[in-house]
């Protein structure tokens, strides 16, 4: 349990007395020779290179597509735009993620409906998922959702089934890897998540009419009618500019053979995690259901305030004085000031997610962090709680 196998980096480890991020990207120089060949070949964009990429992803996720954008927030509005969604409609979606989900129904000109989460998971619960006519399902911290009873229900009711799978690459549930478990899964490739491109995207499924509007929305919304003449093009959808370039692409494919090894040490790292914590009075863990394969993007914990004198907020700016690099994933959507003004959304929607949002706290986890990192995270953990006891 305490080995960890060394990586080949670039750049060396951290030094001691510095702040220990929350999450750092793990690059080497295979990585770096793979950006480099790109850059020499004759397309650097929306050439071979790409759509290699795009093969793989499709391949590690279990479906027949795979479609690349310039990042995770371009890849959930080429979703919703890919299922149909428009001014009148709504979407549900959980309060315990990124703007970017919620964001990406708004572009579209929907309402976004907030449901509540389960407070053992923190994922979204469904049932509290009411009629509409498109679900996004976040893989929270990377726990993949209950899609066992999402997609039922998706059926039933003849929703759209999008997984916000920025946090779950790598995952799965049972046997079934996160990419084949709704009719479209999006993907990030920030730095902070389990493998990179720089800034990064993608959208997999295995329906071929929703892999060719994806296509379709990120060139613009063009299409060629006209396989014989290929200058001619028109535009009968607003789409946009969401293109990906090779050399990005070279790097997703560089990292996507890393994968298992970056979970590897990610599973490692989280159950020491959960081993050393497991007994703490002032933490609790969030459920770890034996079905799925955390993909472990964070490591979150939920502190018990009843024991402790202070809120949250004052945690992490002991632990930040620590050079613990500690932070909150995420205030809840629906409480920043553009949703509460231009939906009227206020307290008390999700009665679940906010007990639990101002418990969480999300502590360091990234592949390239070794086991004296995690012991400085634990020791100031130990001295913060011991110094606020109620």
């Amino acid at each position: 349990m305490e080995k960890l196998e060394k990586l080949a980096l670039v750049g060396g480890p951290r030094v001691r007395g510095t702040l220990l991020p929350y999450a750092r990207q793990t690059i080497d120089s295979g990585d770096i020779a793979s950006v480099s060949e790109a850059l020499s070949a004759d397309w650097i964009t929306q050439g071979p290179t790409l759509a290699r990429f795009e093969r793989s992803l499709a391949e590690r996720g279990g479906v027949k597509y795979a479609v690349a954008f310039t990042n995770g927030t371009a890849a959930l509005h080429a979703a919703c735009w890919a299922a149909g969604l428009g001014a009148g409609d709504r979407a549900i979606t959980t309060p315990l993620t990124f703007a970017s989900t919620a964001n990406a129904v708004v572009y579209q000109g929907a309402r976004p409906i907030f449901a509540d989460i389960d407070r053992e998971t923190l994922n979204l619960d469904p049932d509290a998922t009411p009629r509409t006519r498109v679900v996004l399902a976040v893989d929270f911290a990377g726990l993949p959702c209950d899609y066992d009873r999402l997609l039922p229900l998706a059926r039933e009711h003849e929703w759209i089934l999008i997984a916000d799978a920025a946090h779950s690459i790598g995952g799965a549930l049972g046997s079934r890897p996160v990419g084949a478990l709704a009719d479209m899964t999006t993907l990030s490739f920030h730095p902070a998540k389990q493998m990179t491109t720089g800034e990064g995207g993608a959208v997999l499924t295995d329906r071929e009419d929703l892999a060719e509007r994806l296509r379709t929305m990120r060139h613009h919304g063009i299409r060629h009618p006209d396989p014989a003449r290929p200058w001619r093009y028109e535009i009968t959808e607003l789409g946009n500019n969401y293109r990906l370039t090779d050399f990005q692409a070279a790097l997703g494919l560089s990292q996507l053979k890393k994968l298992d090894g970056f979970w590897q040490r990610r599973d490692r790292l989280a159950r020491r995690y959960r081993e050393r914590l497991a007994g703490s009075a002032f933490v609790e863990l969030p459920a770890l259901p034996s079905d799925r394969r955390h993909a472990w993007h964070l490591f979150v914990v939920l502190l018990r305030l009843d024991r402790l004198s202070v809120d949250r907020d004052t945690v992490l700016k002991a632990l930040r004085a620590e050079n613990i690099g500690a932070t909150l994933h995420y205030p809840l959507v629906y409480r920043h000031p553009f949703y509460q003004e231009r939906f009227k959304y206020g307290p008390g929607l999700c009665p679940a997610a906010e007990g639990v949002e101002e418990r969480l706290v999300t502590l360091p986890l990234f592949p390239r962090m070794s086991l004296e990192d995690q012991d400085d995270v634990l020791r100031a953990l130990a001295k913060v709680f011991a110094h606020y006891t109620r």
